[in-house]
């Protein structure tokens, strides 16, 4: 079996966007709606040796942790909110050195996710592991994991949602609020009437800074988790989250205004009416002085959003 060091030679790479043809354009609140032919065309990352049936290895460059990834595949949460019973009772990293470290969970725990996220939260060169750890009797979490002294270890956790088959999806990492602190933002139950819900990484614990109601990033049975897409879309320099509004028709962009005075108070940039449900991976792209959201809906047709 190949190491997953070799396996970083073919890991995803960043989107090379294809050729759009352009048939048809529309307006909302100042965006431009555009659709085209088809949806950017990205390498897949390399699925998880020994891992999750549809799991995929978490890869970065030059850093503590090379890559992460799920394993021991188990069938005690039957959920199924992935698309089938199988999760994951344990992450596996694989360290500068070449070695690797597991963190196996204890039987009324699993990771219902498909692939880790690696991140360096507080900016101090240690890579955290950003997870969605799921109890069968509380639902799901987002767990953090990092390597201390020479162990993988579980170092920062939000609440349980609190009752079984309850789960959430992380929509991204980055600092949101232009504080220097990096914050994760993920949906709460994001098949019923879903709350967005960032958590600040501050002093090794997770803290909760923002909420807002009505949002959905996932549908079930999906193995797509990443509807949602972070870029500054508003252009005050601080990062933007764009993604679906509860029943999936809209794509909404929520900022934080105010960040530069020290209050800072999450609202929506902007809201803008899809004709069918979004069920693709968003994504966006800089060109030609303006930023672009593509997004893909459940009636097979592209579109690309500007302003």
């Amino acid at each position: 079996m190949r190491s997953v060091k070799q396996l970083r030679a073919i890991s995803r790479s960043i989107a090379v966007f294809a050729a759009v043809l352009a048939s048809g354009t529309a307006s909302a609140e100042g965006w431009t709606i555009k659709k085209v032919e088809r949806l950017p065309e990205v390498v897949e990352r390399p699925l998880a040796p020994e891992g999750l049936p549809d799991g995929e290895v978490a890869l970065q460059e030059d850093a503590d942790i090379f890559a992460a990834w799920y394993t021991k595949p188990t069938k005690r949460y039957a959920h199924a909110i992935l698309g089938d019973a199988i999760e994951a009772g344990e992450l596996t990293v694989e360290i500068a050195s070449g070695e690797t470290l597991t963190y196996t969970l204890p039987d009324n725990q699993v990771f219902e996710d498909r692939t880790p996220r690696l991140h360096d939260l507080d900016g101090f060169g240690e890579t955290e592991i950003i997870t969605i750890l799921s109890d069968v009797n509380k639902g799901g979490s987002i767990a953090l994991f990092g390597v201390r002294k020479g162990k993988l270890e579980l170092v920062a956790q939000t609440p349980y949602i609190g009752r079984s088959n309850r789960w959430l999806n992380i929509a991204g990492i980055e600092d949101f609020d232009g504080d220097g602190k990096t914050q994760i933002a993920a949906v709460w139950t994001p098949h019923i009437g879903g709350t967005l819900k960032y958590w600040t990484w501050n002093k090794g614990k997770l803290q909760l800074s923002g909420e807002a109601r009505g949002f959905s990033n996932h549908f079930i049975g999906s193995r797509e988790q990443e509807l949602s897409v972070v870029d500054d879309f508003n252009g005050d320099g601080v990062a933007d989250l764009a993604l679906p509004s509860a029943d999936r028709k809209s794509v909404r962009i929520m900022a934080f205004k105010g960040s530069a005075r020290g209050k800072k108070t999450l609202e929506e940039f902007a809201r803008i009416p899809m004709p069918a449900r979004i069920d693709k991976a968003m994504s966006s792209r800089f060109e030609n002085g303006k930023i672009t959201i593509i997004v893909g809906l459940e009636d097979g047709s592209v579109h690309e959003l500007s302003r």
